[in-house]
């Protein structure tokens, strides 16, 4: 009984020691963010544009380094690095206190002027269409006030909490990348010698999923996505749903951050081929839900290479076609592009919320490993 008592002491001492351990390193990590809500919808950018009136690349050129221009030279030292993969791979779903290596400054370092200009380069590269693009992306930050409101104690949600960094010089000849991420998304256009050479991996979830106002607008930033993938495995015949049916249940994307290699060996699911042309439409529809975030142009020849591809481009799902019950899940996988959704349980309030993400076989990383 004694060596016991011992041993159950030891076991809580332990215990007691990692959890100390993990409260330390937690408050540590939560002490580099501001919790504030920004309300980036509100910023003025009016400054920034008349600054760098050239659309395009030149303007993304221009805006960096009059953001850089305006800054501290430590926090300059934190915006500019670089440019690596490994730092190009540091982006994650999960909110600061799981997942703690993002790279770059957080908004709610800037000052109001600097964060028009951060708005307009998000602006100018992921495009103004409506709940698509930098619009999407402002929804997607509103959840976080949202959950900092609605879902208190939780600590790091919060739209002050999302990074910016340019991993290499913003420059007309060179590679560089502009990564913009925190919860629940990753944006990652990386350009080479002033194109678009990459604009995956890209990250999209939102908490709550069901239509919530916050920051003087209406969110549903996803609503579109779901409501493209519901209509795509709907208008499946019995059969063909049957064959997209995949055995397993999922619990989450599978290519998802830090998950760069795991894409399946095998293509599963029905063939796009397969299908009729409306059938083939609404595949096409569902897709532009993601490449429709980055800048028109931009979308227009990736899609443009995605249709190219579709016959040879296979639809899976698993759960129900309606995309709304938790372990839901649907993939694209083409011989290019990869998309996948999983909907899973509500983390910090009830209901369900959605995990995505928009991959490219050849482009991700912009081609670079």
């Amino acid at each position: 009984m004694r060596k016991l008592l011992i041993g159950l002491t030891i076991l809580f001492v332990l215990a007691g020691a990692a959890y100390g351990a993990f409260a330390w390193r937690s408050a540590t990590i939560l002490a580099n963010y501001k919790d504030t809500n920004i309300d980036l919808g509100a910023v003025a950018t009016a400054d920034a544009e008349a600054l760098c009136p050239t659309p395009g690349h030149e303007r993304l050129v221009c805006l960096a380094n009059a953001l850089k221009a305006g800054i501290s030279p430590e926090l300059k030292a934190r915006l500019q690095l670089p440019y690596t993969v490994a730092d190009a791979k540091k982006w994650n779903n999960l909110p600061p206190i799981g997942y703690p290596d993002r790279v770059g400054p957080t908004l709610g370092d800037f000052e109001p002027a600097q964060l028009g200009i951060i708005k307009a380069m998000l602006q100018e590269a992921a495009g103004f269409a409506r709940d698509e693009g930098y619009d999407e992306l402002e929804q997607i930050l509103n959840a976080d006030d949202y959950l900092m409101a609605n879902a208190p104690g939780r600590g790091g949600f919060a739209s002050s909490n999302y990074h910016i960094a340019f991993l290499g010089e913003p420059v007309a000849s060179g590679t560089w990348e502009l990564y913009f991420g925190g919860h629940h998304l990753a944006f990652a256009n990386t350009y080479k010698d002033g194109k678009l050479a990459g604009a995956t991996p890209s990250f999209r979830g939102v908490e709550p999923f069901t239509s919530f106002e916050m920051n003087g607008r209406t969110n549903a930033p996803l609503a579109q996505e779901q409501a493209a993938f519901a209509a795509m495995l709907s208008a499946l015949s019995a059969d063909e749903r049957r064959r997209a049916t995949l055995p397993e249940i999922f619990t989450n994307v599978v290519v998802g951050p830090q998950e760069d290699d795991n894409f399946p060996a095998k293509r599963e699911g029905i063939k796009v081929g397969d299908l009729n042309a409306r059938q083939q439409a609404l595949v096409l529809a569902a897709v532009e839900t993601y490449v429709g975030d980055v800048s028109p142009l931009d979308a227009a020849a990736i899609v443009r290479k995605y249709r190219s591809e579709l016959g040879e481009t296979y639809v899976a799902f698993a759960g129900t076609p309606a995309m709304n019950k938790v372990n839901d899940y649907v993939r694209i996988d083409g011989p290019s592009v990869w998309i996948e959704c999983s909907i899973q349980p509500g983390r910090s309030l009830p209901g369900i919320h959605p995990h995505s993400v928009w991959r490219d076989r050849r482009t991700d990383y912009a081609g670079n490993k």
